[in-house]
């Protein structure tokens, strides 16, 4: 007999009578005779109904939180309220046992700092199975996009020479030996005798090596794990995280926004198309939360609502200078509301800017474009002005910035100049001027970071939450 899953039982019509085969963990044990029974297939457990007359009491004591049974027994209408079926058990085996005195995930409320502390366990709570759920659920949401598209996968390398950002927040990557290192004749360190002959680092991005492929491929996405060495400890800050990074040749900044508004689109839909069990549950959890919250700190919109708000509205677009002016007249930059007030022309929009625009001005998803050159990365495509580059953030609420892009510069000798301006040696990314030389042309992409968008698709708040083991200062546990 093929064992069924919690989900596949529990989408079984009530009037069906059959032997069914069930494996998973117990949530509780009731009088003696009701085990909720869950194997992480959904939010809800089964019932499993026990004749504690048919089975020995020291098997019985053995049924506690946490144990994996294994169950036969007969599906039936459930006599019970929250449920349509459940099973009476005939066989019940014991796979592993749990110590009901140390167990942490007892059936109570939890904080998420305490399931911090219990990350291999955590998913054993419902927040925590439905959160991780919808994150499998975005991923193949991500891949079924690309690969319908016509984009290739391409698996862009961890370890690398170059820095993409030019931010210099990198962890180093080393063989040699950390308390007596080889030195040159200056004193530094001699990164010619290391594994790879050089000093390496971990990828703050794949964007630069997907370029690459793009001006060979056309259309190719990356998806994989980034590092920033930002000693950070805010809700919003890992230290490893997951980028999508899809690069398109022969493609303009319009065409980026549109392919980015798309893509944001379907995979939010796909959400609330094949996963409302979680996400209902996720809303109410929310909604709970808003509840102990003062006024001023609750979500104004409920999780449904805000992927609603996103699927269903057009994307406004505006230059960062109309945004500027749209946000120097508001009321609450006169009235000094903003915490960071907007003076002039070439400020870096921060979060409460970005969520004004989107929630009170437009009531829409926002894109920003055509940024300052000095505030955006230099293989942004500079503009005609001399002082504006062709990038693109999209904005969403309760969040702001989401996804940040731009088309790239194609043109030789202004990367060079721009590469020379923050002192980027052209030795260091021959490779990636070469494809300015051999066959250049209009190009673009953007950046998701991954867990930002589970954030937001979860309403969860701490970035810590929808990862399963975060990275952080001072933090590899696990």
């Amino acid at each position: 007999m093929k064992p069924f899953t919690v989900l596949e039982l529990l989408q079984k019509a009530p009037s069906i009578l059959e032997t069914v085969e069930i494996k998973g963990w117990v949530k509780t044990f009731r009088a003696n005779r009701f085990i909720a029974l869950n194997d992480g297939s959904s939010l809800n457990n089964i019932q499993c109904v026990v004749d504690f007359e048919k089975f020995d009491e020291s098997l019985l004591k053995r049924i506690t939180t946490g144990a994996a049974l294994h169950i036969t027994g007969e599906l039936v209408e459930s006599q019970g309220k929250g449920q349509h079926v459940e099973i009476m058990v005939s066989t019940l085996h014991i796979l592993g046992d749990s110590n009901p005195e140390t167990y942490p995930i007892q059936p109570k409320k939890h904080s998420f700092e305490f399931l911090r502390e219990q990350a291999h366990l955590r998913t054993r709570t419902n927040t925590f199975s439905a959160v991780m759920r919808l994150r499998s659920a975005l991923s193949f949401a991500i891949h079924k996009y690309f690969n319908e598209q016509g984009f290739y996968y391409m698996h862009a390398p961890i370890i690398t020479g170059s820095d993409a950002e030019g931010a210099g927040e990198m962890f180093r990557v080393t063989s040699l030996d950390p308390k007596n290192p080889p030195l040159d004749e200056k004193g530094d360190v001699d990164y010619t005798l290391d594994f790879f002959g050089k000093e390496t680092k971990l990828t703050v991005s794949g964007q630069l090596e997907a370029e690459t492929y793009a001006m060979s491929l056309g259309k190719v996405y990356t998806f994989g794990p980034t590092f920033r060495a930002e000693n950070s400890n805010t809700s919003r800050h890992l230290a490893e995280f997951w980028m999508i990074e899809p690069e398109v040749a022969f493609l303009d900044l319009d065409g980026n926004m549109d392919l980015a508004e798309d893509f944001l689109k379907y995979i939010l839909k796909y959400l609330l198309d094949h996963h409302e069990e979680d996400l209902n549950f996720l809303d109410k959890r929310q909604q709970d939360e808003d509840k102990t919250k003062p006024q001023a700190e609750r979500n104004e919109m409920g999780l449904i609502e805000k992927l609603k708000f996103v699927t269903e509205n057009h994307f406004m677009r505006l230059s960062y200078t109309e945004a500027i002016d749209i946000l120097r007249n508001s009321k609450p930059n006169k009235k000094k509301k903003f915490k960071y007030i907007i003076t002039e022309w070439g400020a870096d929009l921060q979060s409460e800017h970005e969520r004004f625009l989107v929630e009170k001005h437009f009531k829409s998803p926002v894109i920003l474009f055509d940024y300052p050159a000095n505030i955006k990365a230099f293989y942004m495509r500079l503009n005609d002005d001399g002082k504006t580059v062709r990038a693109m953030d999209i904005l969403f609420p309760g969040i702001g910035e989401i996804v940040g892009g731009a088309q790239r510069e194609e043109r030789l000798e202004v990367l060079k100049q721009k590469m020379a301006a923050i002192n980027i040696p052209e030795a260091e990314l021959w490779w990636y001027l070469d494809l300015r030389k051999y066959g250049t042309a209009v190009h673009s992409g953007f950046g998701l970071g991954f867990e930002r968008l589970v954030m937001f698709a979860t309403g969860m708040g701490n970035i810590r939450d929808v990862i399963p083991y975060p990275r952080t200062p001072q933090n590899a546990e696990f």
